[in-house]
C-alpha cells in the first residue's frame, strides 16, 4: 500500500506515492500559517493557541515571538515584509525589516473586523484576505463578542487604502484560505463550515465577478480534517487541506489524489532551496513531503530567485496549462496582457528589435505622414525597447536588430502589394541613408546582431532562423514596428517554425491605437504572449 492515495493516475506525477512525511518538530498546541523566507531559507509558522511564532531551519524549532497576537495565516510582500493576519487584534499587519509595524485593515465601514485568517499577496501588490470570527473563539483567538454579523472576503488596493469587501456580505458562513491560481485570473477561497471551495473570476478593477462552486464535500464521518489552509502549484493544481491530510484537485476541479499525514493538517506551504519541499502545519507537529512539483510562482518568491528546479519548468518559457485560459490584465489602453508571474530562462531566450528605423518610425521619415512617429511616441516604444535591450544584454540574451533594406531602386524586390509599392515610391530604406540607420537610442551595440529583410516578416528570405539555431535560443521576444505588420508576421511565423514568441506590446508601435490594440488583442494573442516590458524584465532575473 502507497503512502499516499491516487484517485487518478496522474497524482503520480506530483509526488511520490511512497514518499515520507517527515517530521520537523513536534509538541506544538495547534500551528498555521506557515511561510518560507526565499533569502534566509527559513520556514515561520504560527501557534496560536500557543500565542506563540516559531521558525524552523536545519538546525531545528525555535521560538521568535512571544507572546504573536495569536497570528493565524502569514505570507510575504514582494520586499519581503511580513503580512500577517491576527487573531487577537482582529488586523491584518505589515511587520517591516527594520522593525516597524504597519495596521492594513482593522475596521470595515468604522466597525471592528472579525479575526483576519488567511492572506495573499497580487502581483500588483493589492492584499486579498478572509476574515472568518476563529479568533473570536476560545482557544484559537480571545473570546469577545462580534461586531460585523458576517464574514467576508476583502482586498486593500495597492500602495493601501480602506479594505474593500469583494463577497456577498452571507456567501461564506466561515472563509478560510484563499489562493490565485497561476495566472491569477481566478481566486479560490474555501469554507470550512460548507466543506467546499469556490472559484472567482478577478476583474480589471481587482474586484471579484460571480463565483461558482469548485469543488464540494470536503469533509469525512471517520477521518478528522476540514478545508483551511489551501495553496496552488505552478501547474494550476489546488492542495487544500481535508480529511486524512491533504485534498488535491486539478484547475477543472477533479480531485486527484490525496497526501496522508499522521495529524489534522491546518496549513501548507512550499519552500526549501528549489521549492520542492511542501511544509505541512498540523495539530501538534510540522511535517514536510517533498514534491515534484513546485508552487505557484508568488510575487515575494522572486527576491530569492523564481522557483525552478526539478519537474517545476524553471529550465524553459513556462507553458500554456491544459485546460487553462491564459490570464489577461486590462491596461487602460484597452490592450488584454498576459498576467504577471511567469518565469522565463534567459539562456533561451533572443530579443528581436524589428524596423527600429529613422523612416519607420520618425519625424522626417518616408512613413511619417502615416502617423507612425505620433503613435511610436504615445507607446514611448524607442524608450522602452531600448530599456529592454539593455537588460536583456545584461542577462546575456543576445539582440537581434531586423532592419528593412533596399538598395537603391529597390531592386528584387517585388512589388505584389501595396506596401512594397509604396516603399518603392517613397525610395525609402535605401541601405547608408538617414532613413534606413536605426532611430536614436537602439543602435547596435557589441556582440549585437544584424539581420536584413526584404519582407515584413523577419524570417522570410533571411538568416534569422541560422542566428536563433547557433546560439541555441527558442523563446523570441519581439519589439519594434509595426505591431499589425512586421510584428504580428514575424509572431505567427515564429509560432509556425515550433518558437515560444513573446511581444512586449508597449516595445511596439504601427501607425494608430486603434490598429495596434486590435492586432495585440486578437491575432497576437493566438500565437504569442502578450506582455509589457517590465513583465518581460522581471521574468527573466533568473
Amino acid at each position: 500500500m502507497t503512502t499516499h492515495v491516487a484517485v487518478q493516475p496522474q497524482f503520480a506525477d506530483l509526488v511520490d506515492l511512497w514518499g515520507p512525511v517527515r517530521q520537523l518538530g513536534t509538541g506544538f498546541e495547534f500551528c498555521e500559517g506557515p511561510v518560507w523566507h526565499p533569502q534566509e531559507q527559513h520556514l515561520l509558522f504560527s501557534d496560536m493557541p500557543g500565542d506563540v511564532r516559531r521558525r524552523w531551519d536545519r538546525s531545528g524549532v525555535r521560538e521568535v515571538m512571544r507572546p504573536a497576537n495569536k497570528c493565524n495565516g502569514m505570507t510575504y510582500d514582494a520586499e519581503l515584509n511580513l503580512i500577517v493576519c491576527e487573531h487577537a487584534t482582529s488586523s491584518l499587519i505589515r511587520e517591516r525589516s527594520d522593525g516597524r509595524r504597519e495596521v492594513l485593515a482593522s475596521h470595515f465601514e468604522s466597525v471592528e473586523l472579525n479575526s483576519p485568517n488567511d492572506v495573499v499577496v497580487k502581483s500588483d501588490g493589492s492584499i486579498y484576505f478572509s476574515d472568518p470570527w476563529y479568533g473570536r473563539m476560545p482557544v484559537f483567538g480571545v473570546e469577545r463578542p462580534r461586531q460585523l454579523g458576517f464574514q467576508g472576503v476583502y482586498r486593500i488596493p495597492p500602495g493601501g487604502g480602506e479594505p474593500q469587501l469583494l463577497v456577498d456580505r452571507y456567501l461564506f458562513d466561515q472563509p478560510n484560505g484563499l489562493c490565485f491560481c497561476p495566472t491569477e485570473d481566478r481566486l479560490f477561497v474555501n469554507d470550512t463550515v460548507q466543506h467546499n471551495i469556490r472559484v472567482f473570476p478577478i476583474l480589471a478593477d481587482g474586484r471579484l465577478g460571480p463565483d461558482r462552486i469548485f469543488a464540494s464535500g470536503i469533509v469525512s464521518s471517520s477521518e478528522p480534517g476540514v478545508p483551511d489552509g489551501m495553496k496552488c502549484d505552478a501547474q494550476g493544481n489546488l492542495w487544500v487541506t481535508g480529511p486524512g491530510g491533504v485534498w488535491v484537485y486539478t484547475i477543472k476541479g477533479e480531485l486527484i489524489g490525496k497526501l496522508r499525514v499522521p495529524e489534522l493538517v491546518g496549513n501548507l506551504a512550499w519552500g526549501g532551496q528549489d521549492w520542492r519541499t511542501l511544509f505541512l502545519t498540523s495539530t501538534h507537529s510540522l511535517y514536510a513531503v517533498e514534491t515534484k512539483v513546485g508552487p505557484r510562482i508568488e510575487p515575494f518568491m522572486k527576491a530569492g530567485g523564481s522557483p525552478g528546479g526539478r519537474g517545476g519548468g524553471g529550465g524553459r518559457a513556462q507553458e500554456p496549462m491544459s485546460g487553462v485560459i491564459p490570464a489577461a490584465t486590462v491596461a487602460t489602453s484597452g490592450v488584454k496582457k498576459a498576467a504577471a508571474g511567469y518565469g522565463l530562462d534567459p539562456s533561451r531566450c533572443a530579443l528581436i528589435v524589428q524596423d527600429m528605423q529613422n523612416d519607420v518610425v520618425m519625424e522626417g521619415g518616408a512613413f511619417a505622414v502615416s502617423g507612425s512617429p505620433e503613435h511610436c511616441r504615445q507607446q514611448n516604444a524607442i524608450a522602452n525597447a531600448a530599456r529592454l535591450a539593455q537588460a536583456a544584454r545584461a542577462r546575456g540574451i543576445p539582440v537581434i536588430h531586423v532592419w528593412f533594406i533596399v538598395e537603391p531602386g529597390a531592386p528584387g524586390v517585388t512589388m505584389n502589394a501595396p506596401l512594397f509599392e509604396g516603399l518603392a515610391d517613397a525610395n525609402a530604406l535605401v541601405r547608408g541613408t538617414w532613413g534606413a540607420a536605426p532611430v536614436p537610442g537602439l543602435e547596435p551595440q557589441a556582440g549585437d546582431h544584424v539581420v536584413e529583410k526584404q519582407r515584413m516578416s523577419a524570417w522570410e528570405g533571411t538568416r534569422l532562423e541560422t542566428v536563433l539555431k547557433a546560439l541555441g535560443r527558442d523563446i523570441v521576444i519581439v519589439a519594434g514596428a509595426w505591431t499589425n505588420m512586421s510584428i504580428e508576421h514575424t509572431a505567427r511565423t515564429g509560432a509556425d517554425k515550433g518558437y515560444f514568441m513573446i511581444v512586449p506590446e508597449d516595445a511596439c508601435s504601427t501607425m494608430n491605437a486603434e490598429w495596434h490594440t486590435a492586432s495585440v488583442n486578437y491575432a497576437l494573442q493566438n500565437v504569442a504572449v502578450v506582455t509589457d516590458v517590465e513583465a518581460v524584465i522581471d521574468a527573466t532575473r533568473g
